[in-house]
């Protein structure tokens, strides 16, 4: 999670089925056996990193966030199981170490440069280390380019100048894979556009106050962020009409998952 935005981890985990599901689609891909290191990078309220402390109970599992928030919550995790522990970090700073499996979910948009970071996080780890990541790819979707025309417009401009920087936030996948190929790992890269049928009023405005909203309610104050939100709810209940059935959000994902081959060995990630 960002340094900067204050997060709101009873907000964050709200549609947890939602927001897990890229989660487990990208770790099924990790097929290391027997880690005995394994990082969470940007781990959020800690439930996902759990699951791979359950799932590697022989190895050293470490949740990294950024926010203190955050790791309040997910110190109730820490506590259910002996091999899962959470740190404080800014990924910005963060180096791989002896980690024989990094996962990072829906956090490198955070990271301005990410992009840059990845190579040497690569060359720092060991052959056959995992890394695996996705970050949201919809920052060309109706909900974010509302989000910035509204934060643009002259009653919002010069309080939230420099605020939301989401069209330069993520690569394509394609690029994401060629940084892995680049540094000599085999590596497998993809998307998903998940169709995501949300419930109640203001559902869309629900969704992101829980991440891409979050930087424009920690700068405003509370006056001023009701109103932001009630303009924005109007905006985006016209761009995602309700339906009998519910509100359909799409959200597109992209995801990342790579391995450091033992040298003299050519097998790699599985398609």
């Amino acid at each position: 999670m960002h340094p900067s935005v204050e997060w709101d981890p009873a907000t964050y985990v709200k549609f947890g089925d939602y927001r897990d599901r890229p989660f487990f689609d990208l770790t099924q891909r990790i097929h290391a056996e027997s880690p005995r290191l394994v990082v969470d990078l940007g781990c959020g309220p800690g439930n996902l990193t759990a699951t791979l402390a359950a799932r590697w109970p022989e190895a050293q599992v470490v949740g990294v966030d950024s926010s203190q928030a955050m790791l309040d919550r997910a110190a109730v995790h820490a506590g259910r199981f002996p091999n899962l522990r959470f740190e404080l970090g800014d990924i910005a700073s963060w180096m791989p170490g002896d980690a024989d499996v990094v996962v990072s979910n829906a956090a490198l948009q955070w990271v301005p440069g990410h992009e840059r970071l990845l190579p040497s996080w690569l060359d720092a780890m060991a052959e056959g280390s995992w890394f695996a990541f996705q970050v949201p790819g919809n920052f060309g979707a109706p909900s974010h380019v509302l989000m910035r025309e509204l934060a643009d417009s002259p009653a919002w401009a010069v309080k939230l100048a420099g605020v939301l920087r989401h069209r330069d936030a993520v690569l394509e996948p394609a690029d994401y894979l060629r940084i892995a190929l680049d540094a000599g790992w085999q590596a497998d890269a993809w998307e998903t556009s998940y169709q995501q049928l949300l419930q109640g009023p203001d559902p869309v405005l629900e969704w992101v106050r829980g991440t891409g909203l979050r930087p424009v309610l920690s700068a405003l104050d509370a006056s001023d962020a009701e109103a932001f939100e009630r303009d924005y709810a109007v905006m985006l209940n016209e761009a995602y009409p309700a339906t009998p059935n519910g509100t359909v959000f799409p959200f597109r994902r992209l995801f990342t998952v790579a391995r450091k081959s033992p040298a003299g060995t050519v097998d790699g990630v599985d398609a």
